[in-house]
């Protein structure tokens, strides 16, 4: 009794490595050399595993956050960076919080509550005037969070961990850089897609907007100018204020660090609208402190502009 075996064609043809004439004709070839076919022996404990890559269509509407598809090779695992990053991000950020609390200067608390309270409008007009650039460093200050708003929302959200952005970006309105150095850690790529009837609701229509864009810009700018037109003996003054207040010290170095770190969420921002042919030269400008991610975010496109003009038509 004869059995059937199986036959195994090998992917490769190694049967046809030499080249080969065919000529169409309608008579039987009669010296057509057979095919000659071998069963191919079954692999020993050895299972081929086929990985597949499937896309999905976009439904129109839909915005996709973060394009760049890599293997889990390529990415360690299921984590979309190296936990390198992390780790280092966590060394700066538990640096920072040892140096506020144990090695920062702190030769005048009582001064540093009468600035606060004159900074908060908690204490009436009493013939003091305060140092001109402190006040524009706690104004610009203010400003900063809703910067890190718009470029963190929704492009810098985490798609890899169920740890929201916006709690971290309501607490950095009162601890600026250090409320959202722990985020930076914890920090998973690709940002989750984006509907566009999201694009429309709150808080993505106002972090959205052009108008808040050029308030944000034209106040900071004032604000700095402010700053600038002071004279010599203001910023001596300051300088002073730095090097005995721990309330102006560690205010100063907050504004160092989210300075730092800007232009590289403005970088993340512009990659994920697919913006970087175009708005790449806002890159240097974006090292220059609060106004050139003031003047990227007024300048970007919006995310329904991306929306329409980027997301594949469903086929039927």
């Amino acid at each position: 009794m004869l059995l059937a075996q199986p036959i195994y064609f090998s992917p490769n043809f190694p049967t046809l490595t030499k080249k080969t004439t065919f000529r169409a004709s309608l008579q039987p070839h009669k010296n057509f050399p057979p095919l000659r076919v071998s069963p191919m022996p079954k692999p020993l404990g050895v299972r081929a595993r086929i990985k597949t890559l499937s896309v999905p269509f976009q439904k129109k509407g839909g915005v996709q956050i973060c394009h760049s598809l890599k293997k889990e090779s390529d990415v360690g695992g299921n984590d979309g960076r190296d936990w390198t990053t992390s780790f280092l991000l966590f060394l700066l950020w538990a640096a920072l919080i040892y140096y506020v609390f144990f090695l920062s200067p702190n030769q005048t608390p009582s001064r540093d509550t009468y600035f606060l309270k004159k900074l908060l409008n908690l204490k009436g007009d009493d013939g003091f005037r305060m140092n001109e650039v402190l006040v524009s460093l706690w104004y610009i200050m203010g400003l900063w969070p809703l910067v890190y708003s718009m470029l963190l929302l929704p492009t810098g959200r985490s798609s890899k961990n169920s740890i929201p952005v916006w709690p971290f970006l309501i607490l950095s309105f009162f601890g600026g850089a250090y409320v959202l150095l722990p985020y930076f850690v914890l920090w998973k790529p690709p940002a989750p897609p984006v509907e566009e009837t999201q694009l429309k609701t709150w808080p993505l229509n106002f972090l959205e907007s052009k108008v808040t864009a050029l308030i944000s810009l034209v106040a900071g700018v004032a604000i700095i100018i402010y700053a600038g037109l002071a004279g010599q003996d203001v910023w001596t003054e300051f300088y002073q204020y730095f090097r005995e207040s721990k309330f102006i010290h560690i205010t100063s170095i907050d504004f160092i660090v989210l300075s730092t770190f800007a232009p590289f969420w403005v970088y993340n921002d512009m990659t994920a609208r697919k913006w970087f042919d175009k708005g790449s030269w806002l890159l240097p400008i974006s090292l220059i402190p609060f106004l050139g991610p003031g003047l990227y975010l007024l300048l970007r496109p919006s995310l329904s502009a991306v929306a329409i003009s980027q997301t594949p038509v469903e086929p039927k």
